[in-house]
């Protein structure tokens, strides 16, 4: 049986374990990264991950630190204008929240979740001390004193001063550390696929309320000469089936009317990707030698652009403590700050985006009306609109 020796042992190769190997390896730790599933790292290929994801100002500057912001700077699309779009009201209620309202940067940056994993994984090429093994997976693991020794299923085993748990809403780490999770579901589905579009969309992020869930685009490049976006279409979960079976032509029709045709007609511009919608917070992110990060500790609907931007305020936690006093790596007293820290601001936004998500799933006339008066009366009161943009940013 190999033996090896490392600071950290991350379970979870997707972007947010990724990411965390990048940072924990740029500040000098020795790390060992596993996942059962080699990175699908281009957008053709099967098993590729065509959801984008919005960085906000704060996980920009994760990225930054982590030395990945370089390799993804010349594909982000900034993100300068929030809009809320209520197309239930008659007539639509339109609001915009500009970043320049508190800061002289965009919102954030949209880049698609496979080209995340290709620019990631060349960075962790730059790393000696880090060791990336895709199609190996975390087996089970016993906590000692001193480090937690990690059995992977290549039948090498590591011994680890902290434990990442990165491997998503059916964590195999949680599991093993007898830790459950809280989970509602809401009988939606999110289905996500790229468009182009006549009209520019002038870095604008624009999310369409009607029943069922938002509809919202998000600005990409331009693909072939046209203005292009991505979109997640959140529904109920047999209407969103429904639809993914629909021939182009049909899906298209259905989306230009969902969309209130507010960027002019839209043409299909990638495959289509359904995924169920869940909001799951675990029990404690915490154990001994372990910590859980992004989807192991807790998933919710994409709104808001919330879902890795706080896996990624998880991370940048974790390694703040971590730098401060790198003896205490995988302490109790290092991981009873990190969910002191951590657990409560997850518990506020996952029961505020769940909020958000029933509220957008009505359909009677006067849940709509109460909901397009609440986005005009949030808006027109000028500190709440800012403090909730900064709110949104992950200031607390």
């Amino acid at each position: 049986m190999e033996r090896k020796e490392t600071d950290i042992l991350i379970a979870g190769g997707g972007v947010a374990g990724l990411v965390a190997a990048a940072a924990f390896g740029t500040a000098g730790f020795s790390v060992v990264i596993v996942d059962p599933t080699p990175p699908v790292t281009d957008a053709d290929s099967d098993g590729a991950d065509l959801r984008t994801t919005a960085f906000l100002q704060p996980a920009q500057a994760f990225l930054e630190t982590a030395g990945i912001w370089p390799h993804l700077a010349d594909y982000a699309t900034p993100l300068q204008i929030m809009r809320i779009v209520d197309a239930a009201a008659s007539p639509h209620v339109m609001r915009d929240f500009d970043a320049s309202d508190i800061s002289d940067q965009p919102f954030g940056w949209n880049l698609p979740n496979w080209l995340l994993r290709r620019e990631i994984v060349a960075r962790l090429q730059d790393l000696p001390n880090v060791d990336f093994r895709p199609g190996i997976s975390f087996g089970n693991m016993v906590p000692r004193l001193n480090a937690a020794l990690v059995n992977l299923t290549d039948g090498t085993q590591v011994a680890a001063s902290l434990v990442i748990g990165a491997d998503g809403r059916n964590s195999a780490v949680r599991r093993a550390l007898g830790i459950s999770a809280t989970t509602t579901r809401y009988g939606q589905k999110a289905m996500t696929f790229a468009v182009t579009h006549d009209a520019p969309h002038d870095n604008i992020s624009t999310e369409i309320h009607r029943a069922g869930g938002p509809f919202t685009l998000v600005p990409l490049p331009d693909h072939a000469g046209l203005p292009c976006s991505a979109v997640v279409w959140m529904d109920h979960g047999a209407q969103t089936l429904r639809r993914a079976a629909l021939d182009a032509t049909d899906f298209e029709a259905e989306a230009n009317d969902r969309s209130a045709w507010h960027y002019g007609p839209l043409k299909l511009a990638s495959k289509r990707m359904v995924w169920p919608i869940i909001s799951q917070i675990a029990d404690q992110i915490t154990g001994p030698r372990t910590a859980l990060v992004a989807e192991a500790a807790h998933v919710m609907p994409p709104i808001g652009a919330q879902g890795l931007n706080m896996s990624l305020r998880d991370l940048a936690c974790l390694l703040d403590l971590a730098t401060a006093d790198p003896a205490s790596l995988g302490s109790p007293a290092m991981l009873d700050s990190y969910a002191r820290q951590r657990h409560p601001d997850i518990k506020l936004r996952v029961a505020g985006i769940d909020a958000l998500n029933k509220a957008s799933m009505l359909g009677n006339s006067v849940a709509q009306d109460l909901r397009a008066r609440g986005i005009a009366a949030l808006y027109g009161i000028t500190p709440v609109r800012r403090t909730l943009m900064q709110l949104g940013l992950g200031a607390r």
